[in-house]
């Protein structure tokens, strides 16, 4: 099993944008492909930036690529996206899971 995280920081009046675009988009996006095992969606408010992680696991990295698109490793966006984010991390971090609990 792979997971996926990727980290992304909005103004505290995107707050309600960012999330609804997770999970009218991109929480439905990634459940789509048959190997998408979980999705989390973080949020931790910081003053006045909130910083969003999205957590997902899969059970291959092709399973990813089949998501993502044939650079893994790249950030997976859309267009609402650019009116919301601070910044756009062009990058997200892979960990093979050595671990579980339920």
């Amino acid at each position: 099993m792979i997971a996926r995280t990727w980290h992304g920081r909005v103004t505290a009046a995107k707050i309600e944008a960012c999330r609804e675009l997770a999970t009218t988009r991109a929480i439905p996006d990634d459940w789509s492909v048959h190997a998408s095992l979980s999705v989390h969606v973080l949020k931790r408010k910081d003053r006045d930036v909130a910083h969003f992680i999205t957590l997902t696991s899969w059970e291959s990295l092709d399973a990813i690529r089949a998501s993502a698109g044939a650079d893994g490793d790249s950030a997976k966006y859309y267009r609402a996206d650019k009116d919301s984010r601070l910044k756009l991390e062009p990058k997200v971090m892979h960990y093979k899971v050595v671990g579980k609990a339920l």
